[in-house]
């Protein structure tokens, strides 16, 4: 933050256990938005997207639907990570009933590596340098990251509060689950909020 940065990804993630509280306000950063990867292990809580201070990004599946209003049918990936924060408050913008602390995920983009994104790579070994398609939670935050910079709107917003005062400008994922468990909503999509896409997937920057 010191080096300038408005809009911070992460794409790490670990198991919940006691001492993430003492983590937790390493990621207090009020007007810079810090998105971050739900997780790819199905349901159960990651850290640090179960900080009250980030924006959890779950994943999706696009299926190809001509025809439609979209051009694809989009559902909650079997693998993204979802539910209940065993430790950390509920924040104050979110308010499902279901689960008294930190619900994951807030907002959900393309995670399938089957139905991925396209990412030129010139880091690996030559011989696997180039286009290949890539998939996780871990391609979601980067991208809603840069969606909270095309709308240029993070000084103002605190954690992933804007998501939830603007569900009309997302998509709402109906369909799909990582999961089981009680209540039904923390591992299956439906709808309104739901653990796996939070309110939904971006539908332009009108959310952020």
């Amino acid at each position: 933050m010191n080096l300038g940065a408005t809009e911070v990804s992460n794409s790490y993630y670990t198991n919940e256990y006691g001492g993430i509280v003492s983590f937790d306000a390493d990621y207090d950063h009020p007007g810079v938005p810090i998105t971050v990867a739900a997780g790819d292990s199905g349901y159960g809580v990651m850290f640090l997207a179960g900080s009250e201070f980030v924006t959890a990004v779950g994943g999706t599946t696009l299926i190809r639907a001509p025809g439609t209003s979209r051009g694809w049918i989009e559902t909650a990936w079997s693998a993204t990570s979802s539910g209940c924060s065993a430790y950390i408050g509920k924040p104050s913008w979110q308010v499902d009933s279901g689960c008294a602390n930190r619900t994951v995920a807030d907002v959900a983009v393309v995670a399938d590596p089957m139905t991925g994104v396209s990412v030129y790579n010139t880091y690996a070994p030559l011989p696997q340098q180039g286009w290949g398609v890539y998939g996780g939670t871990s391609v979601g935050a980067p991208v809603i990251a840069a969606i909270y910079a095309l709308a240029g709107n993070g000084a103002s917003i605190g954690g992933a509060s804007s998501i939830y005062a603007n569900p009309s400008a997302l998509n709402p994922i109906t369909q799909g689950s990582d999961g089981d468990c009680s209540p039904a909503y923390l591992c299956t999509a439906g709808p309104g909020y739901n653990g796996p896409t939070g309110m939904g997937s971006p539908n332009g920057i009108g959310a952020f």
